[in-house]
C-alpha cells in the first residue's frame, strides 16, 4: 500500500447514474471518465479503491424521504460497469448517507493505516459531503476531487463544495 491513502468511490450505482433509473442523477454520467482516471491512478500507485455502496433493505426508513433504491441483492445496487470494482479492491455496503455510520468503513481504514482519503462519487451535497464531514472530523485528511464528484444541480454542487472547504477546511481540488 502506498503512503497510507486510499481512494473512495461513493455510491456510483446503477440506480443513480444510469439513464431513467429510479434516482438519476445525469451529472453522475459526466465524472465517470474522471472517476476512471482516478482509479487508475491509485492503482498505479498502490493506493487501495474502497467502493461505498448504498445498500438498502425494501422497509429502509430512508425510503419515506426517497424512492425505493439501491435496494441490496438488486442490480440498482451495484457499481456501473465502466468502473465496476475489481480483484483487490474493497466494498463498503452503507444504509444512510456517511460511509462511516453503521459501517466497517473504519475498522478497514485501521487495518489498511489510511491517514488521507481521496474523496470521488455522488451525491456532493448528501453522500460524499456527509462521509467526507464526518472522515475529517474523525482526524483523516481529506481530498475532495471537484471535477470527480457530481450533484442534481450545479448550485447543490458549488454550495457543497464550498462548505466543505471553508467551513470544514477540506482540501477541494
Amino acid at each position: 500500500m502506498s503512503e497510507n491513502k486510499a481512494l473512495l468511490v461513493i455510491d456510483m450505482l446503477k440506480d443513480f447514474v444510469e439513464e431513467n433509473s429510479v434516482l438519476e442523477v445525469p451529472f453522475a454520467r459526466k465524472i465517470i471518465p474522471n472517476i476512471k482516471n482516478k482509479i487508475n491512478w491509485a492503482k498505479a500507485k498502490n493506493i487501495p479503491v474502497i467502493y461505498v455502496c448504498d445498500s438498502h433493505r425494501r422497509n429502509d426508513e430512508e425510503f419515506v424521504i426517497w424512492p425505493s433504491h439501491a435496494l441490496e441483492g438488486t442490480s440498482g445496487a451495484m457499481v456501473i460497469d465502466e468502473i465496476a470494482p475489481q480483484e483487490g479492491d474493497f466494498l463498503v455496503r452503507k444504509r444512510r448517507y456517511s460511509a462511516f455510520l453503521g459501517t466497517d468503513l473504519e475498522i478497514l481504514l485501521k487495518e489498511l493505516n489510511i491517514k488521507t482519503l481521496f474523496i470521488t462519487g455522488i451525491l456532493t451535497n448528501i453522500c460524499v459531503f456527509f462521509t467526507a464531514a464526518e472522515a475529517s472530523m474523525r482526524g483523516y485528511e481529506v481530498i475532495v476531487y471537484s471535477d470527480s464528484v457530481a450533484s442534481t444541480s450545479k448550485e447543490d454542487h458549488r454550495f457543497a463544495l464550498d462548505q466543505m472547504k471553508r467551513v470544514l477546511k477540506i482540501k477541494v481540488v
